[in-house]
């Protein structure tokens, strides 16, 4: 049987336009890479760390909170209050759904919802207690008006998390978060969180040191969140993490 030659120049383009294409976008990362990267980077599985919170109100007051957290796996994360006087010995915990604020005072915990402010500021308790955005939300690549950042959709999965609607942004040379974007149910931008100081904080991790947080609803306020140190090789036993251990 002949072929003829314009047969085969004609499978010799489609070979190498087909071999062309996965090339192309070979190094594109899907939507579920780039979630599991924000996660890993923003929640490693285990830490230990410092951390510095000053929250702005409206009437232009400033409050600053230094606290400790401990994080174990994906259920389990704990705060210390070390300042200011009024929260010092405040303690919250938070296993699975579940999350509790311990009064030294009374010597008590009391629930306490994702959805509530975080200490007065402007993120909320999920936003600190629960990174684990991959079992949260369903996750979709958008178009990016920035040339360096890739643009990540999020949207919830179910009727506890605390925003409908999240939209990130994150560096194409590394993964590293740039911006956010947290949206209502109304369809309404209800914070935006600017993400910098990026840097090594153990060997072979890295994440930003500063996260600004402002509300979009009231523009005079806005919180700043500072990692000071973090461990993500810490080890800590389950006994951190249950109600009895509060307050010890």
């Amino acid at each position: 049987m002949r072929i003829s030659s314009f047969s085969v120049v004609l499978f010799l383009v489609l070979m190498s336009f087909t071999s062309a294409v996965p090339k192309a976008f070979a190094d594109e990362p899907t939507a579920d890479s780039l979630l599991e990267k924000y996660d890993a980077i923003m929640g490693p599985e285990n830490f230990e760390s410092t951390a510095k919170m000053s929250a702005r109100r409206e009437d232009g007051t400033v409050r600053t909170y230094e606290m400790r957290f401990l994080k174990k796996g994906s259920e389990k994360f704990r705060i210390w209050f070390k300042g200011p006087a009024a929260v010092a010995g405040q303690e919250v915990l938070r296993v699975g759904d579940n999350s509790w604020v311990y009064l030294p005072n009374l010597k008590r915990a009391t629930r306490i919802a994702n959805r509530d402010s975080f200490q007065g500021g402007d993120f909320n308790n999920a936003d600190v207690l629960r990174v684990n955005y991959k079992a949260d939300y369903s996750a979709a690549v958008g178009k990016s008006e920035k040339p360096d950042a890739y643009l990540l959709e999020l949207k919830s999965k179910n009727a506890n998390t605390s925003y409908d609607v999240v939209k990130l942004w994150m560096r194409k040379s590394d993964a590293m978060p740039l911006r956010g974007e947290y949206f209502g149910t109304s369809g309404k931008l209800l914070r935006s969180a600017e993400f910098s100081d990026h840097k090594e904080f153990s060997k072979g991790y890295k994440r930003p040191a500063k996260v600004v947080m402002r509300n979009e609803l009231i523009k005079e306020r806005s919180t700043e969140l500072l990692t000071q140190t973090m461990n993500v090789l810490a080890s800590s036993p389950d006994q951190r993490f249950t109600l009895p251990d509060l307050g010890k």
